[in-house]
C-alpha cells in the first residue's frame, strides 16, 4: 500500500533520518526528518497556475509545535493550540528566508509550506529539523525549487565549535558563561543563504569561523536529501520563466531617464513621489496590450534595480550622496519622557526610534510555555512598526511576524550586555515604538534601546549598537558592500547583513541573502566594515551620555536577600499566610523563588526596610550573647517566658529577673510587659536561656557585675 523510502546518516551525536511515502501522500512533497528522538513532519503543496495579475512570489510558511509532541496538554481554558507563539513565527521566518531565494526567477505559483513538530525529545530543537525537513520536501515535490538547503546549530565553548547543541545548553546563555554562542546556518552546497545569531561579545574571527564550521557541517545533510530525492522525487513542474525582454526594453525606453532623475533625490519621500511620476510617465507611454501584460511589474523593478545598482558599482556613489562606508548622520538623546523609567531618541538619517525602558519586580517576568517546559524571562523587548513610520497609510494594531522578528533580533543583541540577576533584580521591558523608518529599524532599535536602559540606570556591561550591511553583486568581481543601508537599497540589493555588538565584539549577526549565496570571503570584508561602523556609531551614541544617569524616581526600588532553603516554608507560611501579612504590614511586594532568593520591592524606602526586618526576624538565629527587646507572653511560678526573636519565646527563670531574691515573678513583671533580655544559651534540651537581670532595663546596655571581695579572717 506505501512506497515508503527512508534514509538516514550519522550527524554529531545523533542519527538524523529522511522519511517520505506514508503519510501525507496527496501533498506534492512530504518528509518526516527526525533528529534523536525529534520528529518534524513538512508538506509542500503548490499551485499548479499562476493567478492572473500576480505579480509577487506569494510563498507561505507555516511552522506549528503540537503540545501532544511534548507529552503535554495546552494550558488555559480552551486546551487546544491557538494563535502561533513567539517560537513558531520566529521559526517560521527561519524556514522561509533561505528557501525564498531558491525559486526560480519568475515563478509566482502560490507555494504553502507546512512544519509540524510530532515529536520533541527535550534535547534536540526541532527548529533545525523543520528546516531541513522543508528543504527536503521541496526538492521532492517538482516545484522549481534550486536546492536543496542544509542547515545547522552552532554553539561555541572553551574555544572550540559544538555540532547541534542541546536546548539546555542554549535555554539561557546569559545564565551560562561557558557557552557563548546560539548560531542557526542556513546554505546550498556552495554558499551561505542565512545566518541567524545570539553571542557574547565574539570577534569577527570566531564568528566566520561558526559560519564555515556550521556550512562544512551540514554538507552531509544536503547530500542525504539528495540521496533521498534520487530515490522518491517526483517529476520536475514543467516550468518556463516567463520572457519580458521587449517589455524591459520598453519600458526602459520610455522612462529611463525619468527614472535615473527620480533616484537622484536625496530625501526620501521626495523619491518616492519621483519615482511614483516616473512610474506614470512609462505607463502613458506604453500600449494596451503592454500595460496588460502581468510581467510589467517585474519590468519596472527590473529598470529601478538596474539605474541603483549599476551607478552604486560603476562609482562607487549611492542614491542618498554617499559613498558604500559612510554612515548617515545620528542624534542620540536621553531623557525625553518624564514619567518614564529610560527613555531615548535616536535619529540615524531617515531612520528613527523612539525607545523606551520599564523597569518592574519579579510580577512582571514573563510566562514562557514551550515544549520544553515553562520558564521565565525578566528581559522583553517589543518593536512597533506603524504605518506613519514610512509616510502611508495602512493597518495598524495586529503584531506581524515582521515585527516579532525584529523584536528578537533586537533582544539578543542586548540581552548579552544584561547584568545578572542577583546584581540587579528587575524585570525590563524594552519599547520601541518606529517613528520613521528607511533602512535598519531593527538596528536603530538595538541603539535606542541600549541608551534607553542606560538612562533607565540599567547597569549594562557595554553599550550596544547595530548596523545593517547590504552588498550589490555582479560578478565575482563586480561588487559594492554599502554600509547603512536605505530602504531602496535593502529592496533591490542582494543582502540584508545586520551586525550588533560592542567595542569588543559581536552579540547577534543576522544574514539574508537574495541570491544563490555568498562566499566567505565577501563575507569577512562586510564583517570588518561593520565594525568600523559599529565603534563610530558607539561613539555617537556616547554624546548622548554625560554621566551616570540617576535611577528614576518612578521605577520601585528592589533589595534581594537570600535566605536557606528549608526557610522558604515558613517565609511563606500555610496557604501564604506569613508572607501575605508581610505585604499587607510594610506596603512592599514580596518574592520568592525556589532557591531561597527573595525580591522586596516598593517606591518607598521605609516599606522594604521594614519587610526585610519582618523576613528577618523569621529566618535568623539568635545569636548568644547579644541583647534583645522583648514582650513577656507567660508567667509561671519558676519565670516568665519572654518573645525576644520573631516568633522565639524564651525563658527568663525568676533568679535572671533582678538581682535580688522574689517571692513569685509576678512582683515585677505582668504579661505584655516590653522588657530587654541577652540570649544566655541554650539548655541541653535546646530550650532558651535569657536574662534580665544583666541589661540595663532602660538603656539596654549590659550590666558588668560586681566581684564581692573575700572577708578577711
Amino acid at each position: 500500500m506505501f512506497n515508503e523510502t527512508k534514509k538516514s546518516i550519522e550527524w554529531g551525536e545523533e542519527t538524523l533520518s529522511l522519511e517520505t511515502g506514508k503519510v501525507a501522500r496527496q501533498a506534492d512533497g512530504t518528509v518526516i526528518a527526525t533528529l534523536g528522538e525529534t520528529s518534524v513532519m513538512a508538506n509542500v503543496t503548490f499551485a499548479k497556475a499562476q493567478k492572473p495579475g500576480q505579480d509577487f512570489f506569494p510563498l507561505t510558511v507555516h511552522y506549528n509545535e503540537k503540545y501532544y509532541a511534548a507529552g503535554k496538554i495546552p494550558g488555559g481554558f480552551f486546551k487546544r493550540e491557538a494563535r502561533p507563539t513567539e517560537k513558531e513565527t520566529l521559526t517560521s521566518r527561519l524556514i522561509d528566508r533561505p528557501i525564498r531565494p531558491l525559486f526560480v526567477e519568475g515563478f509566482k505559483n502560490e507555494v504553502l509550506v507546512i512544519c509540524t513538530v510530532l515529536s520533541h525529545d527535550l534535547v534536540n530543537d526541532p527548529d533545525v529539523v523543520a528546516m531541513i525537513a522543508a528543504s527536503a520536501a521541496l526538492t521532492l515535490s517538482g516545484a522549481p525549487f534550486m536546492g536543496p538547503i542544509g542547515a545547522a546549530r552552532v554553539g561555541f565553548e572553551d574555544g572550540e565549535y559544538i555540532l547541534n547543541p542541546t536546548i539546555d545548553d542554549m535555554q539561557d546563555l546569559r545564565n551560562n558563561p561557558d557557552q557563548r554562542l546560539d548560531l542557526v546556518v542556513a546554505g546550498t552546497k556552495d554558499a551561505v543563504m542565512m545566518v541567524e545569531s545570539e553571542a557574547y561579545e565574539l570577534s569577527e574571527a570566531e564568528m566566520l569561523g561558526a559560519v564555515k564550521f556550521a556550512h562544512e557541517s551540514f554538507q552531509p545533510v544536503i547530500d542525504l536529501i539528495i540521496d533521498l530525492a534520487e530515490d522518491a522525487a517526483k517529476e520536475p513542474f514543467d516550468f518556463a520563466a516567463p520572457d519580458y525582454s521587449e517589455l524591459s526594453a520598453a519600458v526602459k525606453a520610455a522612462g529611463e531617464d525619468a527614472m535615473r532623475a527620480a533616484f537622484a533625490n536625496t530625501d526620501k519621500q521626495e523619491r518616492v513621489a519621483a519615482v511614483a511620476a516616473a512610474r506614470t510617465t512609462i505607463t502613458d507611454a506604453l500600449t494596451d496590450e503592454q500595460l496588460a501584460d502581468e510581467n510589467l511589474g517585474s519590468a519596472m523593478k527590473k529598470l529601478e534595480s538596474s539605474i541603483l545598482r549599476g551607478d552604486v558599482v560603476k562609482t562607487g556613489k549611492r542614491i542618498d550622496g554617499r559613498d558604500t562606508t559612510t554612515v548617515r548622520p545620528i542624534v542620540s538623546e536621553t531623557g525625553l519622557l518624564p514619567r518614564t523609567h529610560g527613555s531615548a531618541l535616536f535619529t540615524r538619517g531617515e531612520t528613527q526610534g523612539l525607545v523606551v525602558t520599564t523597569l518592574g519586580t519579579g510580577d512582571d517576568e514573563q510566562m514562557i510555555d514551550a515544549l520544553h517546559g515553562t520558564y521565565k524571562s525578566n528581559f522583553m523587548l517589543h518593536y512597533n512598526f506603524p504605518p506613519y513610520s514610512v509616510g502611508e497609510v495602512g493597518r495598524f494594531g495586529f503584531t506581524g511576524r515582521r515585527e516579532i522578528g525584529h523584536g528578537k533580533l533586537a533582544w539578543r543583541a542586548l540581552q548579552a550586555v544584561l547584568p545578572a540577576a542577583t546584581d540587579f533584580p528587575y524585570t525590563v521591558r524594552v519599547v520601541s515604538e518606529i517613528t520613521e523608518s528607511n533602512g535598519s529599524s531593527s538596528m536603530a532599535s538595538v541603539c535606542g534601546g541600549s541608551l534607553s536602559m542606560m538612562d533607565a540606570g540599567v547597569p549594562l556591561k557595554a553599550p550596544v549598537a547595530g548596523i545593517a550591511m547590504g552588498l550589490i553583486l555582479e560578478d565575482a568581481d563586480n561588487y559594492a558592500i554599502l554600509t547603512d543601508i536605505l530602504g531602496d537599497e535593502d529592496h533591490l540589493g542582494d543582502m540584508d547583513f545586520k551586525v550588533a555588538g560592542t567595542e569588543n565584539g559581536i552579540t547577534s549577526l543576522q544574514m539574508d541573502i537574495k541570491i544563490a549565496g555568498i562566499t566567505p570571503e565577501i563575507m569577512e570584508k562586510a564583517l570588518a566594515q561593520a565594525k568600523d561602523a559599529r565603534v563610530h556609531i558607539l561613539g555617537e551614541m556616547g554624546k548622548a551620555l554625560t554621566g551616570a544617569s540617576e535611577f528614576s524616581v518612578h521605577a520601585p526600588r528592589i533589595e534581594t536577600m537570600q535566605v536557606p532553603t528549608d526557610k522558604i516554608r515558613e517565609v511563606i507560611g500555610s496557604g501564604g499566610k506569613v508572607i501575605r501579612e508581610i505585604v499587607e504590614v510594610s506596603g512592599a511586594k514580596v518574592d520568592i523563588n525556589d532557591d531561597g532568593v527573595i525580591k522586596i520591592a516598593s517606591p518607598n524606602g521605609e516599606a522594604i526596610k521594614k519587610a526585610y526586618d519582618m523576613i528577618h526576624s523569621i529566618v535568623a538565629e539568635p545569636e548568644e550573647g547579644q541583647v534583645y527587646d522583648g514582650k513577656v507572653v507567660k508567667i509561671v511560678d519558676f519565670g516568665a517566658f519572654v518573645n525576644f526573636f520573631g516568633k522565639r519565646d524564651g525563658l527568663v527563670h525568676v533568679s535572671q529577673i533582678e538581682n535580688r531574691r522574689l517571692n513569685h515573678p509576678s512582683d515585677v513583671l505582668k504579661e505584655g510587659q516590653d522588657v530587654k533580655v541577652k540570649l544566655l544559651g541554650f539548655d541541653d534540651r535546646g530550650k532558651v536561656r535569657l536574662s534580665m537581670k544583666v541589661v540595663d532595663q532602660e538603656t539596654g546596655e549590659e550590666v558588668v557585675a560586681e566581684k564581692k571581695e573575700k572577708k578577711e579572717d
